[in-house]
């Protein structure tokens, strides 16, 4: 399995996904703005979509990861396809089961999770029922985890990583054709998030049948295999999503600020999201099954090599996105979103928001790729506490700089508490021997800053020029300034020896070249 490869297709579709979420997001922007609405459907998608990536991308995928590949390996595709449609079966039930617990203490869980809302009844109706209308997608988008699982297991990653664009162009369409229909475009656009839940499951569980491995409903039994599924998980949730535990406790604290604190957090969380995702989840998507096949077999040295790998094309990708949303934030918030409802002061006030969690993005992206390497050896309780003291941090932090800096001291305490995981992590990696990071590569990613920083110098001067055009030029201005920026490191790298180009495309071929 050639993990540039493997990453490249994930982060392929998850690229596609991310411009049609801004695509949808313009939209959201456009017809809801950022007032109390907004703060309302954004708290209720909040809730299914932080357990999507509880799920998704972190506890049930790390924990299912690991065994597939042992069965896979040591006992055959049978075993592991046997093992498969036992755990679909019992995840099935047991988010039946969850679901219909959630919609009856939905007031309680918004109370959770906007406490601030409280003080406006109108608002804090509205959000239960966006969120009753949207919570059956964390039931879909889990069985949608675990197919994706078995794809990701046997190397073919384009189903599962494709699923998410079903649920841009779903909510798309329904801002579009039926935004006026219902209550308000809030309850159409939560319809929607469940529907398109129901169409990505349709859509992997399809992929893994073509790929040999049909999840037939069996009846529920908690066997062996399930068991040991569900004791991984239970560490796991935390472990892998401390960071979007710390986005959601920042968006608690919001509530408690003035109104559009919320959006204008969810905005700023959008933009960072992109390289999150195309880079840090598709690398750690692509890195699991392959360490855990190596370990599985014994090579550990194969193993290490894997993961300073994936650190190197992890910091190539990430430390200049990272300095181009800190060199040019009001310029990229204002072509995408300063629209209709959305004025100059939301983009600045967003802006503000996208420096701070800038901040962290390296350490966002890099925590994405250090757990897996505790994972793939069935190790989940030192990550999740870990993990632990990082949303507890988050919390003190939270509390301390959101009264002097409002929304951008708790994108600044989310920062700092992820960077805080990250040291961690890689500490607990290297004493284990895990993780060995040699001279060269801390070569190559001091050499990734210095391209970044004088990339982030040159598009600097150049972004106040795209604040003076509107509309779709100055979009078009903001891509064209960000693609020239892009440019301008992939030649800086390569002159600097960091991350030469003819290096990345022979190992996208899966040909062996020396750096």
């Amino acid at each position: 399995m050639n993990i540039v490869r493997s990453a490249a297709t994930v982060s392929f579709y998850t690229l596609l996904s991310r411009i049609l979420g801004f695509v949808r997001d313009l939209l959201i922007a456009t017809t809801l703005g950022a007032g109390p609405l907004a703060d309302a459907f954004f708290t209720a998608f909040r809730l299914p979509n932080l357990f999507r990536r509880l799920f998704a991308e972190g506890a049930f995928n790390s924990a299912f990861a690991p065994i597939f590949a042992q069965k896979l390996e040591q006992d055959g595709p049978d075993s592991a396809r046997n093992f498969a449609q036992e755990a679909f079966s019992v995840v099935l039930l047991v988010t039946i089961f969850l679901t219909a617990f959630a919609q009856l203490i939905m007031p309680g869980l918004i109370v959770i999770l906007a406490p601030g809302f409280l003080e406006n009844p109108v608002q804090f109706e509205q959000t239960t029922q966006m969120a009753r209308l949207a919570f059956p997608y964390l039931g879909l988008m889990t069985l949608t985890a675990l197919a994706g699982g078995v794809l990701n297991g046997i190397g073919r990653f384009w189903a599962a990583a494709a699923a998410p664009i079903l649920l841009n162009i779903i909510m798309i369409t329904a801002l579009v054709a039926f935004a006026n229909l219902g209550k308000s475009p809030g309850h159409v656009l939560a319809a929607a998030v469940t529907v398109s839940g129901l169409a990505q499951l349709i859509l992997v569980t399809f992929a893994a049948k073509k790929a040999g491995y049909e999840l037939r409903l069996k009846w529920p039994r908690l066997t062996s295999s399930v068991k040991r599924l569900f004791k991984l998980m239970a560490p796991g949730v935390l472990a892998a999503s401390a960071t979007q535990i710390n986005i959601v406790v920042g968006s608690q604290l919001a509530s408690l600020l003035a109104a559009g604190a919320i959006s204008h957090l969810y905005y700023a969380d959008r933009l960072y999201q992109l390289p999150l995702g195309v880079i840090g989840v598709a690398i750690g998507v692509a890195l699991l099954p392959q360490i855990s096949r190596e370990t599985r077999a014994g090579n550990d040295v194969s193993a290490r090599t894997t993961l300073n790998r994936a650190q190197e094309l992890s910091l190539w990708l990430t430390l200049p996105a990272a300095a181009t949303a800190i060199s040019i934030p009001e310029t990229l918030v204002s072509a995408l979103f300063e629209h209709g409802a959305f004025d100059r002061a939301d983009a600045r006030a967003t802006a503000l928001a996208l420096v701070a969690y800038a901040a962290g993005l390296p350490a966002f992206v890099l925590t994405k790729t250090l757990v897996p390497a505790f994972f793939a050896r069935e190790d989940t309780k030192t990550p999740a506490k870990v993990a632990a003291l990082s949303v507890v941090v988050n919390i003190a932090l939270g509390l301390i700089l959101m009264w002097p800096l409002g929304h951008v001291g708790l994108a600044l305490a989310t920062t700092f508490s992820s960077w805080l995981q990250t040291i961690l992590l890689s500490r607990h990696l290297m004493q284990r021997g895990w993780f060995t990071p040699n001279k060269q590569m801390l070569r190559r990613i001091i050499g990734m800053v210095a391209a970044s920083a004088v990339m982030a110098s040159a598009i600097h001067f150049a972004g106040p020029l795209v604040l003076e055009y509107s509309g779709i030029i100055r979009l078009i201005a903001a891509i064209g300034l960000c693609l020239a920026g892009a440019i301008l490191y992939l030649i800086l790298a390569h002159l600097i020896g960091s991350a030469r180009i003819d290096v990345a495309i022979a190992e996208f071929r899966g040909q062996t070249s020396k750096s």
